[in-house]
């Protein structure tokens, strides 16, 4: 790149430009701590030849590199021959709705997406993908794992559930509502807005007139061009810049309806048991890193680009306004809890975690 283009570019391209060299440099995306203990390793392949696996994600390829590309590859080469992973996108080898069967069937050897958007046949599929409130920064999902039970809920639910092993979960970003010509000042502005989106969150925001439409992901872009979709509540800044949906939207709301999607990673049970010990663990230790560099990747870009991308004009609803959207949550968590046993445990986690912040304060909440 020459100084003439580097002078050219737009604040976010700088921005995203930046931070992609941060991550490289760091060695975020390359798994250099994976490889470097592994790489020296006499290279040991069968007979019958490396494992191989598919996975589909949920992701259409340009969120997807950043998302779990950076995962594979580090995988792939850590793996030193014994076991390879060939990496679909959204939609590539089956439908994203169709994410669950095709990896119970065994057509997909795991999968990386949210329970709701995969239509996940668990009782605590509700909370995946975006919860509303569930959670105001990425650190409150895997603290809610690891700490307040989470873990144990989410092995018990798919311990019930035939031939799928769910491996991990992790944070993505926040979500916003990004619209095209249309900016929302007021709930009011709202009603009747065709929006792409994640499923539980639809459901709650079709309460201010919001319709959800489910289209494949790489046909979101010219939907909005088209005037199919009046805007996107799927994503956060981040997303919304590097994916190019920031090219065709002209306004973002900044009020967060929640602070972090649930992602999860899922292997077909039989496939799982086909890795040898050593290939499970390096499969996990990647999920890690993968989580590791999607918090950095997310919350690195969503107050810069909030801040000094160029791209899309801020609105924001009312104060009294936002508190009852806020208030109307606590409904909708009551109406979940009571779905089920184990969903009312979750939401329990939910409010013990937030009473736990909001008493220690400063700088939790």
């Amino acid at each position: 790149m020459t100084e003439e283009t580097k002078k050219k570019q737009s604040p976010s391209e700088k921005i995203l430009s930046t931070r992609r060299d941060m991550l490289r440099k760091a060695g975020l995306g390359a798994g250099a701590l994976v490889a470097a203990s592994t790489l020296g390793a006499p290279r040991v392949v069968a007979q019958t030849g490396p494992i191989k696996w598919r996975l589909q994600t949920y992701s259409g390829a340009p969120l997807g590199a950043h998302v779990i590309k950076p995962q594979i590859e580090a995988f792939n080469k850590a793996a030193n021959g014994e076991m390879e992973i060939e990496l679909y996108y959204a939609d590539q080898l089956v439908p994203t709705a169709d994410l669950f069967r095709a990896l119970q069937s065994g057509t997909l050897d795991a999968v990386q997406s949210d329970e709701a958007t995969m239509a996940s046949p668990v009782d605590i599929a509700v909370f995946g993908g975006y919860f509303p409130f569930a959670t105001r920064y990425s650190l409150d999902v895997p603290a809610m794992f690891t700490y307040y039970g989470l873990n144990e809920i989410w092995a018990e639910a798919y311990a019930g559930v035939e031939n799928v092993t769910w491996l991990s979960t992790g944070a993505w970003d926040p979500l916003h509502i990004f619209t095209v010509n249309k900016p929302i000042r007021s709930l009011a502005d709202m009603n009747g807005l065709r929006v792409f989106g994640v499923p539980t969150a639809g459901k709650f925001l079709s309460k201010y007139g919001l319709v959800p439409v489910t289209i494949p992901w790489d046909n979101v872009e010219v939907a909005m061009q088209t005037g199919e979709l009046d805007g996107v509540a799927w994503c956060g800044f981040t997303e919304a810049y590097e994916v190019g949906w920031a090219d065709v939207c002209k306004y973002a709301l900044s009020n967060s309806i929640t602070g972090a999607w649930f992602g999860s990673y899922f292997a077909n049970s039989a496939s799982w048991q086909k890795v040898p010990p050593h290939l499970q663990e390096l499969f996990k230790i990647t999920i890690d890193q993968s989580h590791y560099y999607r918090d950095v990747w997310y919350w690195g870009g969503e107050a810069k680009l909030r801040v000094e991308g160029e791209k899309m004009e801020l609105t924001a609803l009312p104060d009294e306004e936002w508190a009852q959207v806020v208030k109307d949550s606590e409904g909708f968590w009551d109406e979940v809890a009571s779905s089920s046993p184990r969903a009312g445990k979750v939401v329990d986690i939910f409010k013990k975690y937030a009473a736990n912040m909001e008493k220690a304060g400063y700088p939790y909440r």
